[in-house]
């Protein structure tokens, strides 16, 4: 376990070096979530201490990123804010990711009309536009974390279903897997050791992909107002919040923004790093 660990830090650190852009994307991403983790813990003030300081002071010695309508100190809210947002997109994407992956391998590996239903369901997902699933979930169950989770998860889950689908369609068809289905394997033994290994790679990259969706999509919801509520804090809500006081006080929206701007572009550089990494070949057949 230990040697399996130590290869695979050495195997990111030798891609983080070769690929330089990745890896400073990497850099910043490790850094945020540092900060998201241990932010909470440093001695940056309240993030719930009404009065701290004058409403909508600018940025200052005592109030890095100055204060809120409320006198709050921003600097922790931001902090609170990529917590919540990283939180929120990483549960329902991970969550998604398993569902949708022993899903599309089931649907691929049997096809018949298992296949043709998981097929249908997932294109029904795909035809809702984000804000409308927004909207009729928070009907049903009301503004909140659990809205926003839900929607996260309506929008990525039959990504995952369709490209893991996909690549087990072509992985199905070798020669090892038919001959693990001659010697008389069981369909969750093929599965695990024969078709889950292959497909890893693939679902790795769109892990990272989901999850920069899953950030824009809360902070699509909380900036209309039907995601992350008050007092409770993400980059949406932050961001929506900054509008209000945009000619007064700009760095709310700038900072929230800034932060909400470079987490999903760390996430998909990085994306797109992996994916060269894993075939390195596929841009070089363009040339």
């Amino acid at each position: 376990m230990k040697r399996r660990l130590a290869s695979a830090v050495r195997g990111f650190v030798s891609f983080a070096w070769n690929d330089r852009l990745s890896g400073v994307a990497a850099l910043v991403l490790v850094s945020l979530l540092l900060l998201s983790l241990i932010g909470p813990y440093l001695p940056l003030g309240d993030p719930e201490g009404i009065g701290a300081g004058p409403r909508l002071a600018p940025p200052s010695l005592e109030f890095p990123l100055g204060t809120d309508e409320l006198g709050r100190s921003y600097l922790p809210r931001l902090i609170r804010g990529i917590s919540a947002t990283f939180l929120l997109a990483t549960t329902a994407v991970m969550v998604t990711a398993i569902i949708g992956g022993v899903t599309g391998m089931l649907s691929a590996y049997k096809g018949g009309f298992f296949d043709g239903l998981v097929v249908r369901i997932a294109d029904i997902f795909f035809a809702f536009p984000i804000v409308l699933t927004g909207l009729l979930v928070t009907a049903i169950v009301g503004p909140g974390t659990l809205s926003v989770l839900a929607v996260i998860a309506s929008a990525t889950l039959p990504m995952f279903i369709r490209l893991v689908r996909s690549v087990t369609l072509g992985i199905a068809a070798r020669g090892f897997v038919t001959a693990a289905e001659v010697a008389g394997a069981s369909t969750t033994r093929v599965l695990i050791v024969h078709l889950l290994p292959n497909i890893m790679g693939a679902t790795v990259i769109q892990l990272t992909y989901a999850i920069s969706i899953g950030m824009l999509i809360e902070g699509v919801l909380s900036f209309l107002g039907i995601g992350v509520q008050p007092p409770h804090a993400s980059l949406g809500s932050l961001l929506r919040q900054g509008v209000l006081y945009l000619t007064v006080a700009p760095w709310m929206v700038f900072s929230s923004g800034f932060l909400l701007t470079l987490a999903i572009l760390s996430i998909n550089l990085l994306g797109d790093g992996l994916r060269d990494a894993i075939d390195p070949l596929r841009d070089r057949a363009l040339r």
